[in-house]
């Protein structure tokens, strides 16, 4: 794949990237009030029923309980300054992901502000607890999601290796 432009990333921003059954990665709600209507009714018409919020600096919590009540919200918010994430960030992070992965009705959208750190590397780490091998579950995050760099996906790996105590 050749290198996306500025526009081209900015364009990915908020465009839901669907991995697999029950989950999707994005970026986050703009902060305009009628921009956020439109992204949420476009991620309500894409099928989210869930919410996964990994900012720490940020929540969307009022705002998507006021305009889009019927949408589960879970804020599981971290840093996103390098160094490592702890295994209670996964641990947290994964299990509302997990459950809307195991109901067909469902789906989850896992995102930080830009989609490209945060957010893609807790569905890596959602996709390996769920059994998927470690190459196939990143080939599918940067399918989905082509500016995804997944900059934790080695703590994820890390993490399902203590909490499995087996390596993927």
């Amino acid at each position: 794949m050749s290198e996306l432009t500025n526009t081209e990333i900015v364009r990915w921003w908020r465009r839901i990237g669907v991995v697999a059954p029950g989950l999707a990665v994005c970026g986050d709600l703009p902060t305009d009030f009628e921009d956020a209507v439109d992204v949420l009714v476009a991620w309500i018409d894409a099928g989210v029923t869930d919410i996964v919020d990994v900012r720490e600096e940020w929540s969307d919590e009022v705002l998507v309980a006021d305009l889009a009540p019927p949408l589960a919200y879970h804020h599981v918010g971290t840093h996103d300054h390098g160094g490592t994430q702890a295994d209670a960030w996964f641990d947290a992070g994964i299990a509302p992901v997990l459950e809307a992965m195991a109901d067909d009705e469902r789906l989850a959208v896992v995102h930080c502000h830009m989609g490209i750190n945060r957010g893609p590397s807790l569905a890596f780490a959602a996709l390996l607890a769920a059994g998927w091998d470690t190459v196939e579950a990143l080939d599918a995050i940067r399918v989905a999601r082509p500016i995804a760099a997944i900059a934790y996906a080695e703590d994820a790996v890390r993490w399902h290796g203590r909490t499995t105590c087996r390596s993927p």
